[in-house]
């Protein structure tokens, strides 16, 4: 049986990498990607949580599915199907719901349905002790560089966030299965790729004594692939010194950190049930920035959180005005069902919390202009992404520490890391002239 088929992702990093398997996954079947405005047999909607908006956009995504195409199979999965089936059940037109402990059995769902057109709801509770589920991907299409979960869930609880709920125990894939990975993703041409993780600091603690982030980056560079490696997001405590190290000696790992932070008073943090404190962040931005002076520092800070009153708020921002962060991903608090944080009293207005999310991302901004300027007339290797104007020949790219660039470029360049001066910042990138 051959179908078409569209899958909508919402969220994160991982995410992406567990809708890149389902891609993969159903070709196998035969099935066709449906491009353009072409109606599709089948629409998959990796659903996202975390906040109230992504599940806003995510019951979106599923109505627009069944609106557009009524006689179609739609599925609705992801971390919405783990927490909330109930809410999902509620929409006509859904024939598939499944969560995130059955993922890797989807595209066998998806033909079941596709043949004996019953409806499903796969749903299972998550056990401790449960194993890594290993969704291998080799292709990640329209992309240059490659991602690779190598992680799943989380046991950190703190007060605002459904994760936990939604993505279950600690669990790990072993090295020599991520060594193996990176050796397929480099010979199918990736010369970056992105570990992922729920949780990614907290690698291998489920895979017993001598096993750890740095264990596994210790592995990765000894190895010597022809790739260079980039972190996502890490917990400030879970940022080791050695990890510091490796970022400032070896060219296999990226000089960029994007640390979650949340807030720089450490009130609200205890109120979040957060493990680090300001003084910890304050040091270890201040020895990154010594160590490594080109480093890209993101920060994750989230505005408004309950009894937050302005005296905590201008301490996260006298915090982040005082450091040599690059950037801020700056997130509006909203009360998550099932949460510590939704039964706590002090509520912010939320007019209160935009206008401290907008001062937030003033000073983000703020920072990120100054960190471009730093990086001018320095010599970085650009991952070519595609092109940005064809007709000009000019090829948009990364840097290792997360600067985007455009330069002139080739056809041949796209993918790989080509060597770039940066000559200018104008509106959020940088311009750069290509090193012969």
């Amino acid at each position: 049986m051959e179908l078409s088929f569209k899958i909508i992702t919402l969220g994160c990093k991982v995410n992406q990498y567990e809708s890149a398997y389902l891609k993969e996954a159903l070709s196998l079947f035969g099935w066709r990607q449906a491009f353009g405005g072409k109606k599709p047999d089948v629409t998959v909607v990796n659903t996202c949580i975390v906040t109230r908006k992504a599940a806003h956009q995510s019951r979106q995504a599923i109505r627009r599915a069944i609106r557009e195409n009524p006689e179609g199979i739609v599925a609705a999965i992801g971390c919405y199907a783990q927490v909330f089936p109930d809410e999902l059940s509620g929409i006509d037109g859904i024939s598939l719901i499944a969560g995130n402990t059955v993922k890797g059995q989807v595209p066998k769902l998806l033909l079941n349905i596709a043949e004996s057109g019953k409806k499903s709801i796969i749903l299972k509770d998550f056990e401790k002790g449960m194993p890594f589920e290993f969704l291998k991907v080799r292709r990640f299409p329209g992309r240059a560089r490659a991602y690779l979960k190598v992680q799943d869930g989380c046991e950190s609880y703190c007060a605002y966030c459904i994760v936990p709920f939604a993505r279950g125990p600690l669990r790990s894939l072993p090295i020599n299965k991520i060594l193996s990975m990176i050796n397929t993703l480099s010979e199918e041409g990736y010369e970056e790729i992105v570990l992922t993780g729920i949780h990614l600091g907290k690698y291998g603690i489920d895979l017993g004594a001598g096993q750890s982030l740095l264990c596994l980056l210790y592995a990765i560079d000894r190895e010597s692939f022809p790739v260079r490696i980039r972190l996502s997001s890490l917990e400030p405590s879970e940022i080791l010194p050695d990890i510091v190290e490796m970022a400032s000696s070896c060219n296999s790992l990226c000089r960029h950190f994007h640390i979650s932070l949340q807030s720089g008073d450490d009130g609200v943090l205890a109120g979040m049930n957060r493990k680090s404190r300001s003084r910890f962040f304050v040091k270890l931005v201040n020895d990154i920035s010594f160590r490594i002076p080109l480093a890209a520092i993101g920060v994750d800070i989230m505005a408004g959180f309950p009894k937050e009153d302005m005296a905590a708020h201008q301490n996260t921002c006298s915090l982040l005005k005082d450091l040599p962060v690059s950037y801020l991903h700056v997130f509006p608090f909203s009360p998550r069902p099932g949460t510590a944080a939704s039964r706590f009293g002090g509520l912010l207005d939320p007019k209160i919390i935009k206008a401290r999310a907008l001062e937030l991302r003033k000073i983000g901004r703020n920072k990120k202009a100054l960190f471009y300027q730093r990086c001018l007339k320095k010599k970085f290797h650009v991952l070519a992404e595609g092109w940005y104007l064809k007709e000009n020949g000019i090829m948009k790219g990364m840097t290792d520490n997360y600067l985007p660039v455009l330069f002139p470029g080739t056809e041949t360049d796209k993918n790989r890391l080509i060597p770039v001066m940066m000559e200018s910042a104008e509106d959020n990138m940088m311009i750069g002239s290509k090193i012969i």
